[in-house]
């Protein structure tokens, strides 16, 4: 027989952890394991998105959600961003956004994916998100992720996807350079060791 009794319990201080977090804030059912079952855990979620406390925007992947009322928007879904960086951090993962969603970050194109691509040194994995659009987790070694430069690591993945050096246009090469221009060259120079020549080549053209 349920205990209704404990069930409240336990969905009210689900309820206060969440709304005591900052709006947008991104929960797993592993965040609440020391408050019950999994199976209670798994009622108060739902019995909290039906209250409309929180959004589920994906399986077993809820949000606390910002609501903007100024210009009456409602509920606005986290970001394809948010979900990722905040099941990373969950993993104790280091993720980077790879190929065509790696290339319209940078603004190096207009073409929106219909996935979001990233490579982690963490599990592989897919999520349906919404709309058919799924984030996808790719694994790579380790190395390709130490980077110092964030920026000069975006850049070297994103100019992977384009396969070889005269497949990227100059206005792309341009765009670059705008990039950098913002970035320490320090950390960029250090991690040119990490690229493959055709891309190093690239960045130092970027920098002339």
């Amino acid at each position: 027989m349920t205990n209704f009794k404990g069930m409240d319990s336990i969905t009210s201080k689900i309820k206060q952890q969440i709304v005591s977090s900052e709006k947008g804030s991104i929960f797993f059912p592993d965040d609440f394991v020391d408050l019950g079952s999994s199976d209670a855990i798994r009622q108060s979620l739902r019995r909290l998105c039906n209250e409309g406390v929180i959004i589920r925007v994906a399986q077993g992947i809820y949000c606390y959600p910002v609501i903007e009322e100024k210009l009456g928007l409602g509920i606005l879904q986290p970001s394809f961003d948010q979900i990722a960086e905040a099941m990373a951090k969950r993993d104790c993962a280091r993720i980077v956004p790879a190929g065509a969603y790696a290339l319209n970050i940078l603004g190096l194109s207009t073409q929106i994916p219909m996935n979001y691509v990233y490579l982690t040194d963490g599990s592989k994995r897919e999520v349906e998100i919404s709309n058919g659009r799924t984030i996808k987790f790719k694994n790579t070694a380790p190395k390709n992720l130490a980077f110092q430069s964030r920026l000069a690591m975006l850049i070297t993945f994103a100019l992977k996807s384009l396969k070889k050096k005269e497949n990227v246009e100059d206005w792309q090469i341009k765009r670059i350079s705008e990039l950098l221009k913002n970035e320490s060259k320090e950390l960029v120079v250090a991690d040119l060791k990490l690229m493959p020549v055709w891309i190093r080549d690239i960045i130092k053209q970027a920098y002339e």
